[in-house]
Formats: structure tokens, C-alpha cells, sequence
């Protein structure tokens, strides 16, 4: 968020803040609800790379699209060994999981590159 904005929001009585604030989160905790978006956001770009479905998707892991769609969502019912085995039906290798919740791109991976590293 931009200070003008963050200003504009304070000015009008309201608090700024991270969710984890707000929350009330652990770094522990918002490390893991990291990791569970990340996991998320890979199924969902890999889906739909592939042109599928979620009901497809939902089939090869023996589940509904309804829970497909709720593990794109990161919804807190999924758990992360469901949104891995998503992956895992999707194609991903293991080394693109682990990017995956490293946050490293695969074009950085492949170079040996992480963020920060001018290598």
C-alpha cells in the first residue's frame, strides 16, 4: 500500500496493518499460511496451464471440483498434504513443489539464482 493511501486511510480513523497483526499471527503461523497460498497459487497456474478442468482435476485425485476449487482458494480446510497431492495430479515435479514454497521462480532455479543474488 502507498503512503498516501495508508495516510488517507488513517486520516479517516481507520488502522493500518499487516494481517498478521491484525491476525495476531506467530512468524511461525504466517509462515505457514504463506506457504499454503504459495501451494495454492502453483495447483491453480498449473491447472490452468494444462487447459484443465477443475472437475478434471478432481477426478484424477478422486475428489469434487467443489474441493478442487476450495484448495485453489487456500480455503482453511485444505490441508497442505491435499493441495501437495493436487500437485503432485497436476504433473508438478517435486522439485517444482519445493520452488513452489521456496518462492523461487523456475527460470531462478534453473541458474542458480535466488532473489537478492546477483550471482
Amino acid at each position: 500500500m502507498d503512503n498516501a493511501k495508508k495516510k488517507n486511510l488513517e486520516g479517516a480513523g481507520w488502522r493500518v496493518g499487516s494481517a498478521e497483526e491484525f491476525l495476531g499471527l506467530t512468524p511461525e503461523e504466517a509462515a505457514f499460511v504463506e506457504v499454503k497460498l504459495a501451494l495454492s497459487e502453483k495447483l491453480k497456474a498449473r491447472r490452468t496451464q494444462q487447459g484443465m478442468s477443475q472437475a478434471q482435476l478432481a477426478r484424477r485425485l478422486g475428489s469434487s471440483q467443489s474441493r478442487v476449487a476450495k484448495m485453489e482458494a487456500a480455503d482453511a480446510s485444505v490441508t497442505v498434504d491435499l493441495l501437495v497431492r493436487g500437485l503432485i495430479a497436476s504433473g508438478a515435479s517435486k522439485r517444482e513443489i519445493g520452488n513452489a514454497i521456496g518462492g523461487v521462480a523456475p527460470r531462478q532455479a534453473r541458474t542458480g539464482r535466488t532473489r537478492g543474488n546477483a550471482a
